[in-house]
């Protein structure tokens, strides 16, 4: 398969309509469909079924759509990786959140500097979910990610910490003096969870706030506007306007670090080494 087939794939099973992804693609209609057709025979299967009125991914398909997804990330990353290799100076580019880890990404950046050997470390703050993305296009070479909240699949993982969860609250809210709280409670409470953005573009469907990072949304909670459950670490960037109560049965949040599993790079070997031995 070619990478081209592949995006042309990519952007009618994302679109779910022909002419819509040629307009994505700057294409004409016709040429698409035929590229499709060709690479369904070439496959032998079916990985769209269409009708007069829509268009809808096969099992086949669905498969053929996340694989694509990965093999095209994949090659803009080596693009990327190639042309830093000869433009920059040797350094590694670590990708995190920006608000979370803290702690642990100081005492990672002191230890590694001290190493024998150590390399400047670029550390780029994102949005929640952005450092997986960068990773994985290539303009990052290792990243502290969170599970469950980042996807792990594909790429390689060392485990640093484990931490339960906590609901941040307007400060005085009536249950903000509860020595724990439910899942369930949390989510019949009369603040509404955040909307965080999605991949791809976009918001879910939903009642409470579209929010892009942790400023915006402890802003939102202390106006008595939002409530959120959030890994404990965080509340060392909570002010007085917030109250927190631990979630014993919310999904407990495992910090790690990650690197493309097929890196050779000796500064990240040794970056992976250090925040392991912490």
């Amino acid at each position: 398969m070619e990478t081209r087939e592949l995006r042309y794939f990519v952007a009618v099973a994302e679109e779910l309509h022909f002419g819509r992804a040629a307009q994505r693609l700057s294409m004409a209609q016709p040429p698409l469909s035929r590229a499709i057709q060709q690479l369904e025979r070439r496959l032998g299967v079916v990985l769209l079924h269409r009708t007069a009125r829509a268009v809808a991914l096969t099992e086949a398909g669905s498969v053929l759509l996340r694989e694509a997804r990965a093999a095209l990330d994949a090659v803009e990353a080596a693009e990327r990786r190639t042309r830093r290799a000869a433009a920059e100076p040797l350094g590694v580019v670590l990708a995190t959140k920006a608000g979370a880890s803290g702690e642990l990404l100081s005492k990672l950046l002191d230890a590694y500097a001290a190493e024998p050997g150590a390399v400047a470390v670029e550390v780029m703050l994102c949005g929640p979910g952005e450092q997986e993305g960068l990773l994985r296009d290539g303009r990052a070479d290792v990243a502290l990610l969170q599970r469950p909240f980042d996807t792990t699949a594909g790429l390689a993982t060392e485990d640093l910490r484990t931490e339960q969860q906590v609901v941040v609250l307007p400060a005085g809210h009536p249950l903000a003096d509860r020595p724990h709280m439910s899942m369930a409670e949390v989510t019949t409470l009369d603040l509404p969870l955040p909307r965080w953005p999605r991949r791809g573009g976009g918001y879910p469907d939903g009642p409470g706030p579209q929010v892009r990072d942790h400023t915006q949304l402890f802003q939102l909670i202390a106006l008595g506007r939002a409530c959120a459950v959030v890994p404990e670490s965080l509340r060392a960037h909570l002010r007085d306007g917030h109250a927190t109560v631990p979630v014993p049965d919310a999904p407990a949040v495992t910090t790690v670090i990650a690197w493309p599993p097929h890196s050779r790079s000796r500064a990240v070997a040794d970056l992976v080494r250090t925040a392991t031995r912490l």
